[in-house]
């Protein structure tokens, strides 16, 4: 399972082809001397192309499915990396420690093998806020990607807005004067998604954001307001996790696997793209299907409809009390420990919607040894602060199973 919790789904190149409108030249029948005759067809007919929007203030168009790069790549030639340049997603982002520190490598290697560099936008994080360690962790990046420099660089999963210093703006800015980033901004998926995306509207140097966005937010009023704040100053909005996967519930998607002509992963990302303050979407493609899936959601013209937009309402509304949304401002205060819930909860969700479990306990020990202390923990007043109903309580007893076993 991906990153962003899509399942596999097969989808043929002739499939492909009727998805996005697009026949085979074969079968035609043209004259010929006369006579009728068939065409004969071409060796490989060119494949359709993702559709590109502009990412706001970078002033580059981008395509509107981005290869997400958490995941493990073949060290020395990945064929999802090929075929996505093929579709024309040639937008590949990744991060100083995502698969624990080899995807920068494998992409690197990628890129000097097929001499691609220069068709290819590369996007990496930095885990550092601060100026010194932005920068050394960029160099060590750079060095990974075997280029002299990434096309935007983000600092990563950013929960603090006071990490958005004048500092960074200057260190920014000098980088893109040294030719070494082009763009610069951040990527934020916990709670205060709303609050750093008003902030970031109101810094001329933050020139894109990738944020957490999916098909449970879509009527919450202060993040629609943040967006159009963000979108108003023409900052390049990526949405990601839109797949808005949920934890403690086996196989929930597959009671809304496929209603008319897209399967609930397509319709949830034909959601995101209907959405015009919205230019591209990632998803961790870890398969050629998964890949050819999407990139024939993201080709084809045609609108959801009613009945895969009921789809969806239906599947978020049964599924909302399994999904947290990072909001620790509002349930950690209740809770008389050091402890992570929001994190805690994205990391069941990694073990059970991505079927991940050894990433999602490293990372939950990779949490200060305070906050890995979950037994004994009274998590009911957690319970009631949590907006959407999720149960605290149960949840964390799990994680501690888990977790700390």
């Amino acid at each position: 399972m991906s990153d962003d919790g899509q399942k596999p789904s097969g989808i043929t190149r002739r499939e492909l082809l009727r998805a996005t409108g697009i026949g085979a030249a074969a079968g035609l029948l043209l004259p010929v001397g006369g006579r009728a005759a068939r065409a004969a067809p071409p060796a490989e007919a060119p494949l359709p192309q993702v559709p590109r929007r502009r990412l706001g203030k970078t002033g580059r168009d981008v395509p509107i499915l981005l290869m997400g790069g958490s995941m493990r790549f073949d060290p020395r030639f990945d064929p999802k990396l090929a075929e996505a340049l093929r579709f024309g997603v040639n937008y590949f982002d990744t991060a100083d420690c995502y698969a624990g520190g080899t995807s920068e490598t494998a992409i690197g290697n990628f890129l000097e093998r097929t001499k691609k560099r220069g068709e290819v936008w590369i996007t990496t994080k930095s885990d550092k806020w601060d100026p010194k360690g932005m920068v050394e962790t960029l160099e060590v990046s750079l060095r990974k990607l075997k280029t002299d420099h990434v096309d935007l660089l983000f600092l990563h999963g950013l929960d603090d807005g006071k990490a958005l210093t004048p500092q960074v703006a200057e260190t920014a800015e000098r980088l893109k004067k040294e030719g070494r980033i082009k763009a610069f901004g951040f990527s934020c998926h916990d709670g205060n998604v709303a609050e750093l995306l008003t902030q970031a509207a109101g810094l001329p140097w933050i020139d894109a954001i990738m944020f957490r966005y999916n098909f449970r937010q879509y009527g919450n009023k202060e993040l629609n307001a943040a967006i159009d704040a963000a979108a108003k100053a023409d900052i390049g909005l990526i949405a990601m996790k839109t797949q808005g996967s949920e934890s403690g519930i086996a196989d929930a998607w597959r009671k809304f696997e496929k209603t008319g002509k897209w399967n609930k992963f397509q319709s949830v990302l034909k959601a995101v793209w209907a959405d015009p303050r919205i230019a591209a979407a990632v998803s961790q493609m870890d398969s050629l299907e998964k890949l050819k899936e999407n990139a024939a959601a993201a080709m084809d013209r045609q609108q959801l409809g009613a009945a895969e937009h009921e789809s969806v309402r239906r599947y978020a509304a049964a599924t909302r009390g399994l999904a947290c949304d990072g909001c620790e401002q509002l349930c950690n205060p209740a809770v008389d420990a050091p402890v992570r819930i929001g994190a805690t909860m994205r990391f069941l969700m990694y073990h059970d919607a991505y079927g991940r479990p050894d990433e999602a306990l490293r990372r939950f020990r990779e949490l200060p040894a305070e906050a890995q202390r979950l037994q004994g923990v009274d998590f009911a007043a957690a319970g009631r602060a949590c907006p959407y109903g999720v149960d605290v309580v149960a949840q964390m007893e799990r994680a501690r199973r888990l977790f700390c076993g």
